[in-house]
């Protein structure tokens, strides 16, 4: 047995699943080096075991296996022990990386209870950070006043939507964390990477009046979003973190996901025994390389690794200087 489990004992990488979206651009592949033809790629799916969309590994011994088989064949020792016993063979979290060449819709998602009952899917608690951002860029998150059901459908059935939502200007390192019920969009020129529950449920409520080559709008799902608003969400969700060099800094801790930021100079030996989850690696700037023991991947910005949830120590290295998110979850 010992054997098999080394055979997931590295740092395990993921064919990127591209996806073309109307607001979508051309920095995933030119800044990210994903490798497309097309200028409007939206976003680059990096970890996912939603259905019909689940990453391959490209690299190492299990080259061609998907997560989800992962999953069945080396359970706890892959994602945690009681993440398994919370999850079974679903992997929790999506990764993402995404380019708003243009505003994302204003929308929302529903929380566990609401998703289990209209979608029989989880609920899309997530959290951002912001790689790259235009001069003056815009992320709308949150209400900028009290509002209730009623006051609410007053601005939308007025077409004031807009009005009501706290807008933050960005930059590279910022990060918001958007709980389930929050009113919200990605603004043009932003690049973020994306850390959110498994799901694909999206609430849109405006599109900023976009229409297709025939003159069709996006749907809206007006009623759907209404029982799904948390109309306690106001104010910025900016987060407010630490940046040493060589230690994790806490970004955002949920019972959904923990984020830390590790800002590594030349060399660090990261001990993570204690965290009884798989660790999942971003990297938002720079370029270098993870080790377990012998076993080495490189990883540069815009690549993201999986550790497995039996590695006890990882060694990161750069000639000069990167910067990774690291997530996991965290029961205690």
């Amino acid at each position: 047995m010992k054997l098999e489990k080394e055979k997931i004992n590295y740092p395990i990488k993921f064919k990127p699943i591209l996806k073309r979206k109307i607001w979508g651009g051309i920095k995933l592949r030119e800044q990210l080096k994903k490798d497309t033809t097309y200028d409007d790629v939206g976003e680059s799916w990096e970890l996912s075991s939603v259905d019909g969309f689940v990453s391959e590994v490209i690299n190492g011994e299990l080259k061609g296996k998907d997560i989800n088989s992962l999953i069945k064949e080396f359970k706890e020792d892959l994602i945690g022990k009681v993440v398994y016993e919370n999850f079974g063979n679903e992997f929790p979290l999506l990764f993402k990386f995404i380019d708003a060449n243009d505003d994302l819709s204003i929308q929302l998602h529903p929380n566990d209870i609401l998703a289990k009952k209209r979608h029989n899917s989880f609920g899309k608690t997530e959290m951002w950070y912001v790689l790259k951002a235009d001069e003056k860029a815009k992320l709308y998150a949150g209400f900028n006043q009290d509002l209730n059901k009623e006051t609410y459908l007053n601005f939308f059935n007025e077409g004031r939507v807009l009005e009501t939502i706290y807008v933050d200007e960005v930059k590279k390192g910022d990060a918001f964390f958007i709980d389930v019920g929050t009113i919200h969009a990605i603004g043009k020129g932003i690049l973020i990477a994306e850390i959110q529950q498994t799901s694909n449920i999206t609430y849109r409520i405006y599109d900023w009046d976009r229409v297709d080559s025939e003159g069709n709008g996006r749907e809206l799902h007006t009623d759907l979003a209404l029982e799904a608003f948390d109309f306690t969400k106001k104010g910025s969700c900016l987060l407010n973190y630490d940046t040493e060099i060589g230690v994790p800094n806490k970004i955002y801790s949920c019972k959904y996901f923990t984020t830390n930021k590790l800002n590594v100079f030349k060399n660090l030996e990261r001990n993570i025994k204690s965290i009884d989850s798989f660790v999942v690696y971003m990297c938002v700037e720079g370029k270098g390389s993870i080790s377990i023991g012998e076993k080495k991947e490189e990883i540069k910005k815009g690549e993201t690794l999986l550790i497995p949830a039996l590695t006890e120590v990882i060694n990161i290295s750069s000639e000069k200087s990167i910067e990774l998110l690291e997530v996991y979850i965290d029961y205690e």
